[in-house]
């Protein structure tokens, strides 16, 4: 394992905590994500692109909030308008927790999720905000998200590290679900999360077909 000694390996692995802490990262960029995504359909034209030049509005940089989730704290940049009419609903105003948003994310790219799923969940979330073409819009640039992170191709790693942790779930009633996650550990320590999928309670089927899954993608 070259530079990768067993203690290493050890230590990479570690605790819990460091297993939530790589989900926290995942969950503080979707939602970043999903804030430029708010403002992209808010203003109808990707970021850079000439279609905005003379538009009568355009991005005016941002600013950062933090809002504490069960993951950790998640520090978001908030973008802007330069007519200050963009007002973006993904995070509430002065709101410095959002489980419903954490929740959100968590199924946008839950493995297996449809792109009508996808599309309903947005539609709860923004749809008396926006018109059915912004929500729309949305819906298309956050699918091809969720396509791009559950069908990239993925490398050879030293080790999978796989764990369960549960967290509080809203459907029709809040109740605690595992989600299976799987995280690659590369040769000089660093880890990424390969996938996760989220069931009630945790289960050998759902681990076999998560590993089968990375498997197929390179792993």
């Amino acid at each position: 394992m070259n530079h990768f000694t067993t203690t290493d390996l050890v230590q990479a692995l570690v605790t819990k905590q460091d297993v939530t802490e790589i989900f926290r990262k995942h969950l503080e960029m979707a939602m970043n994500h999903l804030l430029e995504t708010e403002l992209t359909a808010f203003l109808d034209y990707e970021k850079y692109d000439r279609i905005g030049v003379n538009s009568g509005n355009s991005r005016n940089g941002s600013y950062t909030r933090t809002v504490h989730t069960e993951f950790g704290d998640l520090l978001l940049t908030i973008p802007r308008d330069r007519n200050g009419e963009f007002k973006q609903q993904t995070v509430a105003p002065y709101k410095r927790s959002n489980d419903t948003l954490e929740s959100f994310v968590i199924h946008m790219f839950q493995k297996g999720i449809t792109m009508t799923e996808i599309a309903d969940l947005i539609e709860k979330m923004y749809g008396h905000h926006y018109s059915s073409q912004t929500v729309s819009n949305m819906t298309q640039i956050m699918s091809q998200q969720v396509e791009a992170f559950t069908k990239r191709p993925l490398d050879r790693y030293v080790c999978v590290y796989i764990d369960a942790t549960y967290i509080a779930v809203k459907r029709e009633t809040v109740s605690k679900e595992a989600v299976h996650l799987a995280v690659g550990i590369r040769e000089d320590g660093s880890k990424e999360v390969l996938a996760y999928t989220i069931a009630p309670t945790e289960s050998a089927y759902l681990w076999n077909e998560l590993l089968q899954d990375i498997k197929a993608r390179g792993t």
